[in-house]
């Protein structure tokens, strides 16, 4: 997609970059200080039966649809994802941007994991798990990685087209999606809520620098 205005774009997605990078850093620092329990502790219980904190609300098949959003955000189908993307691009003559994919989205996976070790967060014990868990809790890794890959390949995608509804469309969906993995994770009482919004952020600003630094190095 044509950008009118290449210099004011460049520096929105510099502004938004930096902005997210502050955000998270105020957030891990109100986690760390133990600010967010009481609203972290509030959002996990509203999603809970309060006769029975081993209930999440609703009916049961709305728990198997979490289920399976979050899996919209796990390893593997993100892996996948990546790699049948990277293939792709690699076949089509795009070999540059099949480099790009791999690199934004495998640099996004070591970042995830240096800062859930860094930090250390407990996962949530007010509630029954839903889904099985390995790492600790901060920044929730689904959510950072469904914003990381989802608005990645969105970005590249939406500049290809000239159509500005398309390119509209397309990073809807990429939200709706990395939005409706966070959520599950906390229904299924996994993670604390400022653990998802905290993914989501930086997994966001990560995408955006990614996307930023691919279009000023080979021009898209």
């Amino acid at each position: 997609m044509i950008q009118p205005h290449p210099e004011r774009s460049a520096l929105v997605a510099i502004l938004c970059v930096a902005g997210a990078a502050l955000i998270f850093a105020v957030l891990a620092g109100l986690v760390t200080q133990g600010g967010t329990e009481a609203f972290d502790r509030a959002i996990l219980l509203m999603m809970r039966n309060p006769a029975d904190l081993t209930d999440p609300l609703g009916p049961g098949w709305l728990e198997e649809m979490m289920r399976d959003l979050t899996g919209l955000g796990g390893v593997g189908v993100l892996t996948l994802t990546t790699l049948v993307v990277a293939g792709f691009l690699a076949l089509s003559g795009s070999p540059r941007s099949a480099v790009f994919v791999i690199l934004a989205i495998g640099s996004g996976i070591l970042m995830s994991s240096l800062l859930k070790y860094g930090f250390d967060r407990p996962r949530p014990d007010l509630v029954t798990h839903g889904a099985r868990v390995y790492t600790s809790s901060f920044p929730s890794g689904h959510s950072f990685m469904s914003a990381t890959v989802y608005f990645t390949l969105g970005i590249m995608l939406a500049r290809s087209f000239r159509v500005r509804a398309l390119s509209i469309y397309i990073m809807v969906v990429c939200t709706l999606l990395t939005f409706a993995v966070g959520v599950s994770r906390i229904y299924l009482g996994v993670h604390w809520p400022t653990d998802v919004i905290a993914g989501w952020v930086i997994g966001a600003g990560w995408a955006l620098f990614c996307s930023l630094l691919a279009q000023r190095l080979w021009g898209y």
